[in-house]
């Protein structure tokens, strides 16, 4: 079965309701990553919690490089799969997908920051 990538309007209230309200609780990582990102601190505008597709919200978007950026807390590990199927879905809208595990982002921030301006770079 196909899905179209166009949310029906009740879907895409729904999938918006939820993106504001995880714009306003963020996770302790997501919180520390976009103070570090936001205000186009690393040369390109992102903004956090953006619905995408029919289905999925992005924690963090790079629109003009087309870059996704999860932070991924340990519920993640068991959803390797579902998150894979959501990567694939993300590729075929055009986005690639970064994954950054919350511990990183916590206490290695730096490097975390590293990753995200590589896969800057890498879109060109």
């Amino acid at each position: 079965m196909h899905r179209s990538s166009r949310p029906s309007p009740a879907r895409s209230r729904s999938l918006a309701l939820r993106a504001s309200l995880m714009r306003h609780a963020p996770t302790p990582s997501e919180a520390a990553l976009w103070r570090a990102i936001r205000g186009g601190r690393l040369g390109v505008r992102f903004v956090r919690q953006v619905p995408l597709g029919d289905r999925y919200i992005a924690d963090f978007l790079a629109p003009a490089a087309r870059l996704v950026v999860e932070v991924d807390g340990g519920y993640h590990a068991s959803r390797r799969a579902a998150d894979a199927r959501r990567d694939k879905f993300l590729a075929r809208l055009g986005y690639r997908v970064l994954r950054l595990d919350a511990g990183l982002v916590l206490q290695r921030l730096p490097e975390a920051l590293a990753l995200v301006r590589a896969a800057l770079e890498e879109a060109g």
